[in-house]
């Protein structure tokens, strides 16, 4: 992985230095909250609702397992002994205080980490594919690319007030795992019919408010020339975005007002100007880069070992694990192993500081010290050899990380919502909670396959409700929390924005709707079909009539569900079937 050189030390620990006297200052009185909070945000650091919260910036979501210790530590001496890792491959803390601060911001510089532009109207932290270098379908590595656009963003003096916050991301799969087309600016390596390596660009994409895919302003650019194209990208919205109204400052909007046409225009006028100038990318700056991600000492393995084989049949929760948490490698006798912090009563993404240490440790015995974030909260050790799967397994076991569910209905993405946000309608972790208790039986969720559920509670969809197959939003009705639930959308390859099936429920009917869903799916699905290629087959309207056909009970009996009866196409509505809440 990429390692400070002095320009990067030296940054961050001036950095450092200067928030520590504007800490100071704020704490004595010299600077108002007003003034102040323009400071904190450019360092990571949020007000929330019942203590300050620190975001951490984990570029393109990889670790060494000593900084993996360091959020530990932190997590121990700062914070109430946990982490909650994001969907931008970030980590956050939930309780830090003000004057610990500075210290904390000192110790990540140590373990070369930092907090910059993890808020803020900038360019904030550049995600990726998370099986980046490992991934078999993959044309070309992009994290040197997405280290070198890092080390161009970081500070960048003409982007450091954007109308609003920016967001790049990164693939060099022909599968995209990065969800590029809900970014303002996505990047997707391809190939000329030359052979030549460039980047299809896409911009105005995103969620929140406006949910919008992206669209295809350029097929090819050099991989040369990627930074000049993308910094003009970014110069004309900075330039023209709107600056009046928050809710229309994003790129998106300026877009649509535009017309991709007269964008590209304004865009590649732009582009003439600075085009094979200083910002171009040499031969000798990308390998100086690419060597930092050098493929580690990989043994020659066979394709298959017998004993992971063996194990498989003789052991039913192996085999789930298999089938759900271990990802194929381009290196024979190698897998990619997603350790899931998605386990039955813990809040999506969250790791404590006994389990973050322990990752470390897994990561320095099976996986050559590295750890990767995923944007879908959880855990990836990318270089694990199928000989040490067994042992691995047993391990995460242990550490309530090998919840074989990686993908399924309880994979469930989630903000932090009300209980810590103070932009939030409602609570998101409580009714993920919930919902994983409704749906916990493994065997139900792998037999009916596929399906991401994301719940935010706010707007701002930073869990990206907008593209799970069905998400949930936290709204305010009178004072009080409601969630509209939407089904039918996707992220990768073929992204959509789900659709609103109608009126908003309280939070103990949401199970019973999520049950209603899953009724008419197993009902109308083909054999293996995903819950989202059955929702684009026959429509919303099945599921919205269904759902509404007959009063959703508001349920508070903690009944179990009777998978049997839900997958034999029982109706809903007989009384001996209540979801459980």
């Amino acid at each position: 992985m990429y390692r400070y050189d002095q320009y990067d030390h030296r940054i961050v620990e001036e950095r450092v230095a200067q928030f520590r006297d504007q800490v100071s200052r704020r704490l004595s009185g010299e600077l108002t909250e007003d003034e102040f909070r323009i400071l904190r945000l450019q360092n990571g650091l949020y007000m929330q609702i019942h203590a300050y919260m620190l975001r951490i910036a984990v570029p393109y979501g990889l670790l060494s397992s000593t900084q993996v210790r360091m959020f530990a530590h932190i997590a121990r001496k700062y914070d109430r002994e946990y982490g909650h890792f994001s969907t931008r491959q970030n980590i956050q803390f939930n309780w830090v205080k003000l004057p610990d601060v500075p210290d904390i911001l000192d110790e990540l510089a140590s373990v070369e980490m930092h907090a910059n532009q993890t808020s803020g109207n900038c360019i904030r932290n550049i995600t990726c594919d998370e099986y980046a270098g490992v991934a078999q379908d993959e044309l070309v590595d992009p994290r040197p690319y997405a280290e070198i656009l890092r080390q161009w963003s970081t500070f960048h003096p003409e982007f450091a007030f954007l109308p609003r916050k920016f967001k790049f991301a990164i693939t060099g799969a022909t599968q995209d795992r990065a969800a590029i087309e809900v970014h303002d600016i996505g990047l997707a390596v391809v190939k000329n019919q030359l052979g030549e390596v460039g980047f299809r660009v896409l911009v105005g994409g995103g969620l929140g408010r406006t949910p919008v895919i992206g669209t295809e302003i350029s097929a090819f650019v050099p991989w040369q020339d990627v930074i000049s194209y993308v910094e003009s990208i970014v110069r004309v919205y900075n330039q023209y975005g709107r600056r009046d109204n928050l809710y229309k400052a994003r790129i998106k909007i300026l877009v649509k007002a535009l017309g991709i046409e007269e964008f590209r225009r304004q865009v590649e006028a732009e582009w003439e100007f600075t085009r094979g100038g200083p910002c171009t990318i040499t031969v000798e700056e990308l390998n100086r880069v690419a060597a930092f991600f050098e493929a580690p000492a990989y043994e020659v393995l066979p394709e298959i070992d017998a004993g992971v084989v063996a194990l498989q049949s003789d052991n039913k929760g192996f085999a789930n694990w298999m089938q759900r948490n271990v990802k194929p490698h381009k290196v024979p006798g190698y897998a990619s192993v997603v350790l899931s912090l998605k386990k039955t009563g813990v809040a999506p993404g969250d790791a404590t500081a006994e389990q973050m240490d322990a990752v470390a440790i897994l990561a320095d015995r099976f996986s050559f010290g590295e750890v990767r974030i995923t944007h879908m909260q959880n855990i990836v050790l990318a270089d694990v050899r199928q000989s040490d799967l067994a042992a691995l397994w047993q391990a995460a076991k242990q550490l309530g990380l090998a919840t074989p569910n990686i993908g399924l209905l309880t994979d469930i993405i989630c903000c932090p919502g009300g209980d810590f946000c103070a932009l939030a309608n409602a609570r998101s972790i409580p009714l993920a909670r919930a919902i994983a208790e409704c749906f916990e039986d493994i065997d139900f969720l792998h037999d009916i396959g596929e399906i991401d559920l994301n719940i935010s509670g706010c707007v701002n969809a930073c869990a990206h409700h907008h593209i799970g197959h069905i998400g949930i939003l936290g709204v305010d009705k009178d004072g009080e929390e409601w969630y509209q639930v939407s089904i039918g959308g996707a992220q990768g390859n073929n992204s959509s924005i789900g659709k609103v099936i109608g009126r908003s429920f309280s939070f103990g009917q949401v199970p019973e709707v999520l049950a209603r869903l899953l009724q008419v799916y197993v009902e109308a699905r083909f054999d293996d079909e995903r819950f989202i290629d059955t929702v684009r087959r026959i429509g919303y309207e099945p599921f919205k009539d269904y759902v509404y056909a007959s009063p959703v009970e508001d349920d508070k009996e903690l009944a179990g569900v009777d998978y049997e009866l839900l997958k034999a196409g029982v109706p809903y509505d007989m009384p001996y079937y209540s979801p459980r809440f």
